[in-house]
């Protein structure tokens, strides 16, 4: 196997591509690979070009960005901007990245100055609904599937900024 530091950009966005399709539950860190005798195989590499291809048409007008979120909306915000924000849920653990109370009166007030529009997604908590109260909130129901044998209900709130 090669060292992921000698591997091109293009090698390492194959690898990448294919550890997604084959880990648990699509994991990117700590993947883990089961396996099994019911179903069929989750790759195909005759159909590799195609799922290629679907991901670049629904990926072809989309601005993909690594940077920390207030820079992301300084840069972009403008009166046609869709702002799409995925927070750590509130209160929970498994991220990896601190982003401490701070931050979500930050993404409060940023929702509330930028020109463009903003759709939160995140948990359902007092703090969180206490917080955004002056948004257009509404309460969802998510299954979460991780495999065919597990199912977690929860509570998520959808948050706009219009």
């Amino acid at each position: 196997m090669a060292v992921p530091a000698t591997l091109t950009d293009v090698q390492r966005a194959a690898r990448f591509w294919y550890l997604q399709k084959l880990a648990f539950g699509g994991r990117a860190a700590s993947q883990t690979f089961g396996t099994t005798t019911t179903n069929g195989a989750r790759m195909n590499l005759l159909r590799i070009e195609e799922d290629l291809s679907q991901a670049h048409l629904r990926l072809a007008g989309a601005t993909i960005e690594n940077l920390p979120w207030r820079a992301c909306i300084e840069r972009y915000d403008r009166a046609h901007t869709l702002f799409y924000l995925d927070p750590p849920y509130w209160q929970t653990e498994g991220y990896g990245v601190p982003f401490p109370w701070p931050e979500y009166e930050a993404l409060a007030e940023s929702m509330l100055l930028m020109k463009g529009k903003a759709v939160l997604s995140i948990n359902d908590h007092p703090d969180i609904r206490k917080l955004f109260k002056g948004f257009r909130t509404d309460r969802v129901s998510i299954t979460y599937h991780v495999s065919s044998a597990t199912e977690t209900r929860a509570a998520e709130l959808i948050i706009r900024s219009w």
